[in-house]
């Protein structure tokens, strides 16, 4: 199974049906479409969050069909770090979403989007390029079959992640009192 990022840390939601990655990414221009030969990017920028209405957000599959994770429940988490925006979900509540599941882990699906209404945004004529910088609300973020930014991704977490990573926090934190009797503890 082909993993396209590192997991940031602990799983946020016990869950054998487990996903995460980004549906966007901030400060990084990518070709929203080709038009006569003209190139067209967007930009998100990175505070184009900043007091965006993120109530209520559903996780879908190319923006459409059934739902598969939402906040209103805690199936479905979105936090804004430095690289855009982080999406994790548990798809285990019900078929379609396990379904979900099984597309990701298998790497059939690999990327992400979002829908959402802009409040604020520029248009540079040059470059035709637009700047998103401040998101009214967001309605969805969905794993998607063609992504329109190529820089966001979604992937599959087994249970055994969990495992491992507080099997390393666990011997870490050992080794680090093992030193410290060493060095304090009279040993020498």
């Amino acid at each position: 199974m082909p993993m396209l990022a590192t997991p940031r840390q602990a799983k946020r939601i016990d869950s054998e049906y487990y996903v995460e990655g980004y549906a966007t990414t901030f400060d990084d221009p990518y070709l929203l479409y080709e038009f006569d030969g003209i190139k067209c990017y967007e930009i998100i920028d990175r505070n184009a969050l900043d007091g965006a209405d993120i109530s209520d957000v559903i996780m879908q599959y190319d923006h459409s069909g059934r739902v598969r994770a939402r906040t209103a429940n805690g199936t479905l988490g979105i936090e804004p770090d430095e690289r855009g925006l982080f999406t994790y979900a548990d798809l285990a509540k019900s078929s379609a979403a396990k379904e979900l599941y099984e597309d990701i882990a298998s790497g059939l699906i690999n990327k992400m989007s979002w829908a959402f209404t802009v409040a604020d945004e520029d248009y540079d004529q040059k470059t035709h390029t637009r700047t998103i910088k401040r998101i009214k609300k967001i309605y969805d973020v969905s794993a998607v079959s063609i992504p329109a930014n190529n820089g966001t991704d979604i992937y599959a977490r087994s249970y055994f992640d969990g495992l491992i990573e507080a099997e390393r926090r666990e011997a870490s934190e050992r080794l680090k009192l093992a030193k410290a009797k060493y060095y304090y503890g009279g040993i020498k």
